[in-house]
């Protein structure tokens, strides 16, 4: 049985993701650091922001088939008055961690020539965005996505990522009527995206896409990218 680790597997996209892996008869290993009341496969406590401990982390995880990099953070702070913490916590969980896990997981992929990462990034990456670190972080984990799928894609393993556009999750709600409705003038299909749409195309480029589509980026946005 093939196996993949999902990182905030516990709500949102994460969750969806690991229901379609399971539903398709993988082996699901859900990291989070906080869960509701659904878990999908195997539990798995950790907090990213201690990207230290995510190389042993993975290592005693043993042979993953594909890693999907969902996990991340958002804060709504005025781009001129953004609180240290909140910068560091951005840097660390939406980049330094999907980096970290590459790197962990990447070893053994090479090794058996075979594998498949999928990082979930945002239609934040492709211009300027109110959530300042937020933006940077997910453009930042598209070049991770190119550089990784270059330096693996001689041996078989491939690197992709999605980019979603507003989707129905807690991180979207959070945001000011005023940023949603901005954003939803710009959708095509004129509603958000669910999560089980984005679910899709990561279990798709995470186990059934061909093995030529590497190093690229999916949106899935229906129009959405913020201005």
């Amino acid at each position: 049985m093939k196996r993949v680790l999902i990182t905030g597997a516990g709500r949102g996209i994460g969750l969806s993701t690991a229901r379609a892996f399971a539903s398709a008869g993988w082996q699901v290993i859900s990291l989070d650091r906080k869960f509701g009341d659904e878990v999908v496969g195997e539990r798995f406590d950790f907090d990213l922001r201690c990207t230290a401990r995510i190389q042993g982390m993975v290592a005693s995880l043993g042979d993953l088939d594909t890693l999907v990099n969902n996990a991340g953070v958002l804060y709504c702070d005025p781009v001129d008055a953004i609180p240290d913490e909140h910068r560091c916590e951005i840097l660390a969980v939406n980049l330094e961690a999907p980096a970290a896990l590459i790197h962990a997981a990447a070893a053994r992929m090479r090794a058996r020539r075979s594998g498949r990462i999928v990082n979930v990034s945002s239609v934040s990456a492709f211009t300027g965005h109110p959530d300042l670190w937020y933006g940077i972080t997910k453009a930042g984990l598209l070049n991770l996505t190119k550089s990784w799928a270059r330096a693996l894609g001689p041996y078989g393993v491939v690197v992709n990522a999605v980019a979603p556009g507003p989707t129905r999750t807690l991180m979207y709600d959070q945001l000011p009527q005023s940023r949603r409705d901005e954003i939803m003038r710009s959708v095509y299909s004129g509603r958000v995206c669910e999560p089980e749409e984005v679910a899709a195309a990561v279990l798709w480029l995470g186990s059934a896409s061909p093995e030529y589509v590497n190093g690229v980026t999916l949106d899935v946005n229906s129009g959405s990218y913020p201005r």
